[in-house]
């Protein structure tokens, strides 16, 4: 099968799994909001993003690193296990660095942050441990292109995490300790895929290309933590974006913080669902463009990516579109509260969906080609610009100046990442 053809069925498969996963995502959260009062709505919305800011910039790295690399080893022809012991070291001492610094943390989490609850603390510290063996798996099946494993993984994810929110909907359990529950649970039943994994005994092909003669000898650590290391920081920028918004909103409105950050959490969903559909793409896309960028195919290189960018341009359209007729109506069927959604700020947010997801795209090809460094400081200036908006601005309506301050910063970003990606290649 040709590069294109193998991206292409990889890229559907996933486009369907994880398309699924977050129709099941977002029925959690809509159980969750009707199920749960405001402020107990507030603390698992507050939950999530704290779990996933994490797994995100501590995790996505490795995961990345062992996309690319077996990509880019496929096709020097290079064997040997030294990147998977490399990436393996990584990822457990992010681990270890983490449970470190939130036991240390403990009462500034548990109190600030989950409004004294010990149960949503420790769920969060099983989850995010739980998490560096699912995001591993993960990078070694993308970089091997069993997309259906992969897809089976987020799909397992996902609805064991919806089953806890479906029991208290039901009456099975109550409160907001069994909801999120399904955080700390479902990267541990994600893990079911990792028996067939075993048994499929994954490998290289039976007649792997010859070594080239620019072939690297050994992956070492150095290699490894260098990129993982510039990863980190642009995932760290990544969930500034995503969840600055709730998490300053939360911090700075007082009693009714937690209310409003759901809200405010609520109406980034827009920009957050379809990016859990997008990670299908950027999952096959990073090794497929670091195959081509390594064998120097630099036309089909920038084929792929502008086709990527022509289905959200069109995608983030019909968004936008969607939420101007009906935005309004179907935020409160799906979320309820006593808020009041605005059809032009939910218009704005799908606008900036589609400038990030841009973003992300073009953050892919740069990684494909090396120039994980460049891509960084993008992100960092970016990110750092919508931070200081959310802090320095005087608005009245903070859900309106969220809404304002994403979609502007997604245009800083998609700009700066479309200037170094037309950049010629090296």
């Amino acid at each position: 099968m040709s590069a294109s053809g193998s991206y292409g069925r990889g890229a559907a498969i996933l486009s369907a799994g994880i398309g699924i996963t977050g129709l099941v995502t977002y029925t959690y959260f809509s159980l969750a909001s009707h199920v749960l009062p405001e402020d107990e709505y507030g603390h698992i919305s507050l939950l999530w993003s704290a779990v996933f800011v994490v797994v995100s910039v501590l995790y996505r790295p490795v995961e990345q690193l062992l996309s690319r690399t077996i990509a880019e080893r496929d096709a020097r022809g290079i064997h040997g296990n030294e990147h998977l012991r490399v990436a393996a070291r990584i990822q457990l001492g992010l681990g270890l660095l983490f449970a470190v610094l939130a036991l240390v943390e403990r009462d500034p989490l548990q109190d600030d942050l989950f409004g004294g609850s010990s149960t949503l603390y420790w769920i969060l510290i099983v989850a995010v441990l739980a998490y560096a063996a699912s995001y591993f798996a993960r990078g070694y099946l993308a970089g091997h292109h069993h997309f259906a494993l992969y897809g089976g993984l987020v799909l397992l994810e996902a609805t064991s995490r919806c089953m806890f929110a479906l029991a208290v909907a039901v009456g099975i359990a109550t409160g907001e300790s069994a909801v999120a529950l399904g955080m700390a649970a479902a990267p541990i039943v994600s893990l079911a895929v990792v028996p067939w994994l075993l048994a499929r005994r994954l490998a290289p092909p039976a007649a792997p290309p010859p070594p080239r003669a620019d072939s690297e000898p050994q992956f070492t650590l150095a290699h490894g933590a260098g990129f993982a290391a510039a990863v980190l920081l642009i995932m760290l920028c990544e969930q500034a974006f995503l969840n600055a918004g709730p998490l300053l909103v939360k911090a700075t409105e007082g009693a009714g913080g937690a209310a409003l950050a759901g809200f405010t959490f609520n109406a980034l969903l827009i920009a957050r669902a379809p990016l859990q559909l997008f990670q299908s793409v950027q999952t096959s896309i990073l090794p497929h463009l670091t195959r081509m960028h390594t064998a120097g195919d630099s036309e089909p290189f920038r084929r792929s990516i502008n086709v990527t960018l022509a289905a959200i341009g069109v995608f983030s359209a019909g968004v936008a579109l969607a939420m101007v007729v009906a935005g309004p109506a179907l935020m409160d069927l799906f979320f309820g509260g006593d808020f009041d959604y605005s059809r032009g700020g939910l218009a704005l947010i799908a606008v900036g969906m589609g400038l990030y997801l841009a973003a992300a795209t073009l953050n892919q090809a740069a990684l494909a080609r090396e120039r994980a460094g460049t891509a960084c400081a993008c992100w960092g200036l970016a990110a750092g610009a919508f931070v200081a908006f959310l802090l320095a601005a005087d608005w009245d309506d903070r859900v309106e100046q969220v809404e304002v301050g994403f979609t502007a910063a997604a245009l800083v970003l998609a700009t700066m990442l479309y200037a170094l990606y037309r950049q010629p290649q090296r």
